[in-house]
């Protein structure tokens, strides 16, 4: 199963319910969440920085990694970005892909 990289940025509403419902509650939440779409929950991180949660989910395709994303941005607790992660051997495949290409003013 393909996975993914989420990065979420908290809105003051956001941070103000981890506050009152405490970090583990929140993951919690997120794990009903992926079970809910056949995803799984690999790892679930608080940071400090630009980004204040980490996670990392198996997802089947990409369309459910993007639903989940939507329906926790629509909830406007924050701002999530996902990132389709490589594994070392998928990297080996890409090398593996040769195409014809030029670069521009060539």
């Amino acid at each position: 199963m393909p996975k993914y990289l989420v990065r979420a940025t908290l809105t003051q509403e956001g941070v103000k319910g981890t506050l009152k419902e405490g970090g583990s509650a929140r993951r919690a939440v997120i794990q009903r969440l992926a079970e809910s779409l056949g995803t799984r929950l690999e790892a679930f991180y608080y940071a400090f920085g630009e980004d204040d949660i980490y996670g990392i989910f198996d997802a089947p395709d990409n369309v459910t990694a993007a639903a989940s994303s939507m329906i926790v941005a629509s909830s406007g607790i924050g701002r999530v970005q996902t990132v389709v992660l490589i594994t070392p051997e998928e990297m080996d495949e890409v090398t593996k892909k040769h195409g014809e290409y030029t670069r521009p003013g060539d």
